[in-house]
C-alpha cells in the first residue's frame, strides 16, 4: 500500500496515547466484494476527545469502514492510524489502543456473562484482581448482575449487546469504536449506555458510533460523518453538517431517496 499524506507522524512506540494525535484517521481506504465496491476511497478525521458519529443508511459500507478501521478485515487500498498507530503495520500495538463491539460478530455464548468479561480482561494481559473488580462495576452500571451467571446464549439480544459492550470497556481502551451500540436495547439500558459513554469521552476518550438514529446522534455526538455508497457525502461537527436544518432533513438530502406514499391508496380505512 502506497502511504498518502497526513496530518500527523505516526510515531515510533505504543504505550501511552499520543497526545496531539487524532484518535483515528483513515486515508483512502477502499474494499470490493467481487463487483460491489463496498467502500470507496473513504477519508476520515476523528479528533481525540469526539464522540463521533457514522450515519448511513443499510448498505452504505459502515460496517466495512468500521470491520477495516479496527483491523477485523483487511483493506484492498488505504491505511488507518489510530492515536498515531498504523493498524496495519503494528495490529497488535493498535489493537490495545481500542475498545471494540463489532456488529453480528459471534461471541463465546456458552460462557456466562461475568466469564465473558472476565476472558476479555484476561486476553488483554491484565491481573486478575483488576479483571474481577472491573467485571462487578460494569455488570452493575449495565443492570447485568443479576444475570451474571447466566449462559450467554440465553441472553436476550438487547442483554447480549450489554455483555459485548462491557467486553469491549474492560481494559479501560483510549478509543471505542461501537457498531450499532443502540439496536436491540430498551430506553433504560440504552440511557444507562449514554452516560457511561459520556462520562468515558468527558475523561478523555474518544467515541466512534454508527446508528440509524439520527435523533440521537444529533444529541449524543459532538462530530458526524454522513456515509452512502461507500463514499463519505459530509464530515465535520454536527452543526457544520446539518446547518440550518436538523440532522435527519440533511441527511435525507444528502442521500436521497425518499419516497412517496402515492399509490398505496387501498391502505386508507377511511
Amino acid at each position: 500500500m502506497s502511504t498518502p499524506s497526513m496530518p500527523l507522524s505516526p510515531g515510533p512506540a505504543v504505550g501511552p496515547v499520543f497526545p496531539d494525535s487524532p484518535a483515528l484517521v483513515i486515508r483512502g481506504l477502499a474494499k470490493r466484494f467481487g463487483e460491489k465496491i463496498a467502500v470507496n476511497g473513504v477519508d476520515l478525521d476523528v479528533p481525540a476527545g469526539s464522540f463521533y458519529g457514522l450515519v448511513g443508511p443499510n448498505g452504505a459500507g459502515k460496517t466495512t469502514t468500521l470491520s477495516m478501521a479496527t483491523g477485523l478485515l483487511r483493506p484492498d487500498h488505504g491505511q488507518v492510524w489510530v492515536h498515531g498507530v498504523d493498524v496495519w503495520e503494528r495490529p497488535l500495538e493498535a489493537k490495545k489502543l481500542m475498545g471494540i463491539l463489532p456488529d453480528g460478530v459471534r461471541l463465546f455464548d456458552r460462557l456466562t456473562g461475568e466469564q465473558l468479561v472476565t476472558y476479555a480482561g484476561l486476553l488483554r494481559g491484565m491481573d486478575r484482581d483488576t479483571v474481577a473488580e472491573r467485571v462487578a462495576d460494569l455488570l452493575r452500571a449495565l443492570d447485568l448482575t443479576a444475570d451474571a451467571g447466566t449462559l450467554v446464549v440465553d441472553y436476550s439480544a438487547g442483554m447480549t449487546k450489554k455483555i459485548a459492550l462491557a467486553s469491549a470497556l474492560i481494559h479501560a481502551p483510549s478509543l471505542l469504536v461501537l457498531d450499532e451500540p443502540f439496536e436491540s436495547v430498551d430506553p433504560v439500558s440504552a440511557a444507562n449506555i449514554r452516560d457511561i459513554l459520556k462520562s468515558y469521552v468527558s475523561s478523555g476518550g474518544s467515541v466512534i458510533v454508527s446508528s440509524h438514529v439520527m435523533d440521537l446522534v444529533q444529541r449524543m455526538c459532538d462530530h458526524v460523518a454522513v456515509i452512502a455508497a461507500g463514499t463519505v457525502l459530509a464530515a465535520g461537527t454536527v452543526d457544520e453538517v446539518r446547518g440550518d436544518s436538523s440532522l435527519e432533513d440533511r441527511f435525507v438530502e444528502l442521500v436521497g431517496g425518499r419516497n412517496t406514499a402515492e399509490g398505496l391508496t387501498w391502505l386508507r380505512t377511511s
